[in-house]
């Protein structure tokens, strides 16, 4: 079994390092590694014609003019070979078992469409270390639990994967493709619960299994969805493509009962009306009103664009 790595990258030469010397360490050695990246983008091609960077890799780079994170991995998808594609960041250092775990688990079970792990946040100096035993799941409410980066236990199936850790069989994918149509300058928020979503929905399993795991140090994002601060305009995009990925992967009641839910309740990064109501006796209320309008504007648009 052949195994692709396929990394998207933009502008974080030191990240893309740390990534690909931690596929350097593999146990297992990859196949294939493929690094996605602008043709503008000088600092990440000075680091890759660095010899001490690619090491023995079997490395290769396509070039993608359209900005973005999708049309980013859609190249990658192109252009890898591997009877499985795995899939990480630029700012995420796989551990050494990594590609060995991918290789056996798709080698052991045909119906695995697509496995992920947990990825080990690293922020502000410190690892996110605490323990959840729900892991992404949709639940009938529409409520989406990640926890992707928590994840205890066993191997078990589950509803969407992260991108920062996630791998796909090549003949579950053959047909299916990052969904162009999710807004954003550059992250294109939850384009991993869409495409995850989208092969538990053509009948292959998803599974999540902790032991499969990666080191985070979540970087800066050169758009409007920083991570420190995002614009509504990424807050509102976000709600968009919130919206569209449930109405298309959700059944019809299921489907009205997420729209009616995030509309009266939500959540803190998707307020609804109750929240707006808790946030109006707060002293942060304008702020979150002003999150609100935004949510209710991508999510209406959403709900047009999919009517038609």
């Amino acid at each position: 079994m052949k195994v692709t790595v396929l990394v998207p990258t933009f502008r974080r030469p030191a990240d893309l390092t740390r990534c690909l010397e931690a596929l350097q360490r593999q146990s297992r050695a990859p196949d294939e590694v493929v690094v996605v990246a602008r043709p503008d983008d000088i600092a990440t091609h000075t680091c890759l014609r660095d010899p001490a960077v690619k090491g023995r890799l079997p490395l290769s780079v396509a070039l993608v003019e359209t900005p973005g994170q999708v049309a980013a991995l859609n190249r990658g998808l192109d252009v890898a070979s591997g009877d499985v594609v795995a899939i990480t960041d630029d700012d995420a250092a796989p551990r050494p078992d990594w590609v060995e775990r991918i290789a056996a688990a798709f080698g052991s079970d045909s119906r695995l469409g697509a496995l992920g792990g947990r990825d080990w946040v690293h922020e502000k100096g410190r690892i996110l270390d605490g323990e959840r035993p729900l892991v992404g799941k949709v639940l009938p409410s529409g409520k989406i639990i990640g926890n992707h980066h928590l994840g205890v236990g066993g191997a078990r199936e589950v509803d969407l994967l992260k991108g920062a850790n996630m791998s796909y069989r090549r003949a579950a994918i053959s047909h299916i493709r990052f969904d162009a149509r999710l807004r954003g300058a550059g992250a294109q928020t939850h384009n991993d619960m869409a495409f995850s979503m989208s092969v538990k929905h053509a009948g292959w399993k998803l599974v999540y299994d902790p032991r499969v795991a990666v080191d985070h140090y979540p970087a800066e994002r050169f758009d409007e969805d920083r991570r420190d601060a995002q614009t509504m305009m990424a807050v509102r995009n976000a709600a968009y493509n919130l919206h569209l990925i449930l109405r298309d992967q959700l059944p019809p009641l299921r489907r009205e009962a997420a729209w009616w839910w995030y509309t009266l309740v939500g959540t803190r990064v998707y307020p609804g009306f109750a929240h707006v109501v808790l946030a109006l006796l707060s002293k942060q209320g304008r702020t979150r009103l002003s999150r609100w309008r935004a949510v209710r504007t991508g999510a209406n648009e959403a709900r047009r664009a999919t009517a038609s």
